[in-house]
Order: structure tokens, then C-alpha cells, then sequence
């Protein structure tokens, strides 16, 4: 005669026996969607740089004081797809000089746009003859004196905020609008300048 305590026994084992894990099926998973994830990753990054947002460097004084030699700053590539650049927008082109045969990536200060007059007297911007409130530049050399010149269609004239120390519009002449990559609108190093532009 069979003893029910082990039937019960014997039920309950076969009741509480355990799956095999599938850990090692996991980690194969994972490791076989680690290629796509990461070819994603790449595409995805290529698209924000290429058609959103891109980072720049900048390397000299030219921009001070609103930027600083060693400064990292945001450029937005789409901010013109829906307006035209504007006074005061701060701007990374392709200069329209090159050194070598390469092309070299400014970054400056709209001053005035197509239609308008540009005039540098003794040290003082003038835009259609009326002085420009400019309280984010260095002063420039009051012998410092340009033009004037009416700027171009589909130009724009640009100057860097360090007036006595940039290479700009002053000495390249107007820059072609197809020529410019962005707007600059944020500083994101270091950490203790990081902020967006006004």
C-alpha cells in the first residue's frame, strides 16, 4: 500500500521544481542588439550635429568680452531656416578669406543687414547714421574709421565684439548668407560661464 505522505511529498516537489534560468539568453540578446544600438546612437548624434545643433570652439579673443579664448558654445543650424539673421544675432559662418586653400569657421556679430549703411567713425558703429547701444563690446580705437558701405543683398556685415582685436567684415567685407552654419545661443563650458546668450 502506498503511503499518501509521500504521493503529497512527491506532488509538491514536482509543483515547486524551478524553470531554467535564462540569463545566458539575455546576456546573448543583448549582446546580439548591442551593434544596432550602437549604429543607432551614432546615426542619431550625426542627425542633432549636422542638422540641429553643433558645437564650436572658440579660439581667440575676438568675441570678448561675451566669449573667451577656450570658451564651448551651442549653434543652432535651423534657427534660419525659418528667419533671416538680425542685428545683434551672433553668427558662425565660413570665412570668406582662407588661408591655404582651407576654409576656416568665424564666429561674429551681425552688425547690420542687407539695405543698410555701415560706418565706423572714430571708433563708433554707425548703422544708417545713427549710433548703435552696443554695451557687450571693448571699445574700439577711436582712430579706428570704415566706410561707409551699404551692404549688399543676401549679405550681412559682421564684427566681433572685441572691436580693436578682430579680424571681421572691416577686412573680408560682407559675409554671404549661404555661407553662415548658425546662431549661436548658449555657452556650455566651463562650467562656471555656462549660460545662454542674450
Amino acid at each position: 500500500m502506498r503511503d499518501p505522505r509521500k504521493e503529497g511529498n512527491l506532488q509538491f516537489s514536482e509543483n515547486t521544481q524551478e524553470e531554467p534560468p535564462k540569463e545566458k539568453e539575455s546576456i546573448l540578446s543583448f549582446l546580439g542588439e548591442l551593434p544596432l544600438l550602437i549604429i543607432t546612437a551614432v546615426v542619431v548624434a550625426w542627425l542633432i550635429k549636422t542638422v540641429l545643433v553643433q558645437p564650436f570652439f572658440i579660439p581667440s579673443s575676438s568675441m570678448e568680452p561675451t566669449f573667451m579664448p577656450g570658451d564651448r558654445v551651442l549653434v543652432s543650424k535651423i534657427t534660419y531656416r525659418f528667419r533671416s539673421p538680425e542685428p545683434k544675432d551672433v553668427i558662425v559662418f565660413i570665412a570668406p578669406d582662407t588661408q591655404g586653400g582651407v576654409e576656416q569657421d568665424f564666429i561674429k556679430r551681425v552688425v547690420a543687414t542687407a539695405g543698410m549703411s555701415v560706418q565706423v567713425d572714430n571708433g563708433q558703429l554707425l548703422v544708417d547714421g545713427k549710433s548703435s547701444n552696443e554695451k557687450y563690446t571693448h571699445p574700439d580705437s577711436p582712430t579706428s574709421n570704415f566706410g561707409p558701405l551699404t551692404v549688399p543683398k543676401a549679405r550681412v556685415f559682421v564684427m566681433g565684439d572685441n572691436r580693436p582685436n578682430s579680424k571681421d567684415s572691416r577686412i573680408f567685407g560682407p559675409v554671404d548668407k549661404k555661407k553662415i552654419l548658425g546662431k549661436a545661443f548658449m555657452i556650455y563650458w566651463p562650467p562656471d560661464r555656462v549660460g545662454l546668450l542674450r
